[in-house]
This record gives structure tokens, sequence and C-alpha cells, in this order.
């Protein structure tokens, strides 16, 4: 019995430090997707966002059951290709931030446990350890459009929209005009398009012209025109036959 006791002595130490309280911070990602649907996750060490995106930072904490504490957090942002700037600062357990500019980031988080009369009990992370990181990136901008679409209700190729691939887009315009120069339709969601109607009804086939006004996360502007030929007698390869005028 006398040797049990010693033995357990011998163990307090560790019981102790496996009893610490400790931080593990996580970050919830909303963003949308290349087909307009909402994507949510959590964030995985180095990933790429295509498109704009929206992050809550949550600290999750751990307290041991018995432990009285209070917690100061201490969360810092910054580029990583620029780390003496530092984008923010929060002292909050929970935080959320819109992400719209080009770039890899890195969010670190460290903790600091009170005791009841104020007095500092523990640090996270401990001398010679490692922070706790969040790194992720938002890619280069990326944006182009095709030269023809079949509105024809196919299933294939049936709306004027952006080639699959665009990113990076954080404000988007597009017009499209007849070729006397009248408005036909407009949109302003880069995740938007025309499905080549106009009042209702399929427009004439023919060429048509679109403006594009863009700006990537990067900085980059897009000003795309191009002419657009709308075939909505094509189906599959065979041609069918026209639209109704416009």
């Amino acid at each position: 019995m006398k040797r049990f006791f010693i033995i357990f002595l011998a163990l307090l130490p560790l019981m102790a430090w496996a009893q610490i309280p400790t931080v593990d911070p996580v970050g919830t990602y909303t963003t949308v997707n290349e087909k307009g649907e909402e994507e949510t996750g959590t964030v995985v060490m180095g990933q790429v966002f295509n498109n704009t995106f929206h992050i809550v930072f949550t600290a999750n904490p751990t307290i041991p059951d018995g432990y009285k504490s209070q917690v100061w957090y201490e969360w810092t942002m910054w580029k990583e290709k620029e780390p003496e700037k530092i984008i923010l600062r929060r002292n909050d357990e929970t935080f959320e931030y819109d992400f719209n500019e080009y770039g890899t980031y890195v969010v670190q988080l460290k903790a600091i446990f009170y005791g009841e009369e104020g007095v500092e009990d523990y640090e996270f992370p401990q001398e010679g350890e490692d922070a706790k990181l969040i790194s992720f990136s938002l890619s280069e901008s990326f944006l182009d459009f095709p030269n023809a679409f079949s509105p024809n209700n196919d299933d294939h190729n049936n709306f004027l929209k952006p080639k699959d691939g665009f990113k990076g887009i954080v404000k988007f315009h597009a017009v499209v005009f007849n070729r006397w120069g009248k408005k036909l339709y407009s949109w302003d969601d880069v995740h938007g398009s025309w499905d080549g109607k106009v009042n209702g009804k399929f427009v004439k086939d023919g060429v048509y012209f679109l403006h594009v006004n863009a700006k990537g996360s990067d900085g980059r502007d897009f000003n795309i025109k191009k002419a657009i030929n709308v075939l909505t007698g094509y189906n599959n390869g065979e041609n069918e036959g026209g639209g109704s005028e416009e």
C-alpha cells in the first residue's frame, strides 16, 4: 500500500500537466462556388479559395473541470509575404472576417489563463512551443466568357455565363446589347447568367454584344467586350431552326 501511495505521488505532476487548459483555434468558412451554391466547412491548413469568403474564428478553449480561470485571447492576422504588416488584432474568444483580397493569410492565436485572483496560471503556447496557426489563401483572379451559347432548353450550354474556372472576382457587371446598341439584359453577380430571353421570349439567332466590367481580388481589372453568337436552333449538333424575333 505504501509503495502504491509513493507511485501515486510521483504521478501527480503528470496528472496535473494532463489537466492544463488549452485552446484549439478553428475557422469555419462560408463561400459561394461556381454554381452559385453556398458552401460551408472547416478551414484546412493551406486551403485555397477561388472566390471571396467569410470565416468565423473560434478559440475553442478546453478548461478542465474544477479549474477556475478567466482567459485573455490574442488573435493576430497577417499576409504570409508581409509578416511585418499586421492586418488585425482581436481579443475576443470568437471573431469573424470577410476576405476579398488576393494573398495567403496567416492567423495566430495566443491565450493566457488567469486564476480567481487575476494571477496568471498558464500561458499558451508555452515557451518553446509552436503557436496555434491557421493558414489559407484567396487565389489570383481569372474571368473569361465563351463566344456562343444555345438557349434552347436542351440542358447543354443554355446560358451565357463565365467559363468554368473563374475565380477571385469581387466586383462584376455585365450587359448584353443587340447590334443596334439596345440594352437587352444585365446582371451584377458573377454567378448569374443570361438565358437568351427578352420579355420571356428567346431572341433571334445571330450576333449580340457583351460588355463586362469586373475587378479581381488581386486588383486586376477585367474589361471584356466581345461578340456573342446566339444559336437557339443548335441542339446536340443538329440545326433545328431559329428563335423568335427581337
